[in-house]
């Protein structure tokens, strides 16, 4: 490997190609599809998928990827933060995103894509603890906003748990992939405003946490708890996702 995976960008390098399959498999690949890629690190997925769909957008913040990755058929290279590339704007359009995650970007980046409609498939490899945040249930330690925001849109296809061997370096968690397909158009801004705020101090009260993160005032988030039928001291992990809808709703 002539170039070392930075921690600092979350990144560990797929070395393994057994695991493609199961990639193959979990995303549904298909010779017409337009596949987004983030982190395609020495590009041994992005030849994986690039043999087998149409297109594919390869998302990479690090430039001294540029030889690994250079030459690839049906691949455009984005360079840049994934996080700030618009993929609204790419042609031709993605429809699902199929990638080996950066840890550090893995949560955030899910969360944001669900508002491209245009997707509507994931299969992600992400640390285990993140997979299972994703269709963690109501009051469990895993569930959290992305849970919420992630149940708002899809529901789970697949889940296969990855051995610390495909990877370099080797990292010091469990890893696993996910796979979900697009049921709903997801989460509003203002579902979503909610669902942040609630989950932004989990230990206070859903209407304390609202007032904290600038929802609403607490009266006004009591009112809104009761219109839906809960009690003014419930916390944020024990509502339903439907509930944060109903909830957003009733703030209005």
């Amino acid at each position: 490997m002539s170039v070392a995976p930075r921690k600092s960008l979350g990144q560990h390098f797929l070395v393994d190609e057994n695991i493609l399959r199961v990639i193959e498999r979990l995303a549904q690949l298909g010779r017409e599809d337009v596949v987004l890629e983030v982190g395609p690190g020495l590009g041994v997925l992005t030849r994986f998928l690039a043999a087998r769909v149409a297109h594919v957008h390869a998302v990479e913040l690090d430039r001294r990827l540029e030889e690994q990755l250079a030459g690839i058929e049906r691949t455009t290279l984005h360079w840049g933060d994934a996080l700030r590339i618009d993929a609204a704007t790419l042609e031709p359009p993605p429809h699902k995103l199929v990638a080996n995650l950066p840890y550090n970007v893995a949560t955030p980046l899910v969360a944001e894509s669900l508002a491209l409609e245009q997707l509507e498939l994931w299969c992600v490899m992400v640390q285990r603890e993140v997979a299972d945040r994703f269709f963690a249930s109501p009051s469990t330690k895993a569930y959290g906003a992305v849970s919420v925001l992630v149940q708002l849109a899809a529901e789970r296809t697949g889940f296969h748990p990855v051995s610390r061997e495909v990877f370099r370096p080797r990292p010091n968690v469990e890893s696993a992939l996910v796979a979900f397909r697009r049921v709903a158009s997801g989460a509003r801004p203002e579902v979503k405003r909610v669902v942040e705020a609630a989950f932004g101090h989990r230990r206070k009260t859903l209407a304390n946490a609202l007032a904290l993160g600038g929802v609403a005032s607490r009266g006004q988030a009591v009112e809104a708890l009761a219109a839906i039928g809960r009690d003014p001291a419930v916390r944020a992990e024990a509502l339903e996702p439907h509930e944060f809808v109903a909830l957003s709703g009733a703030l209005r």
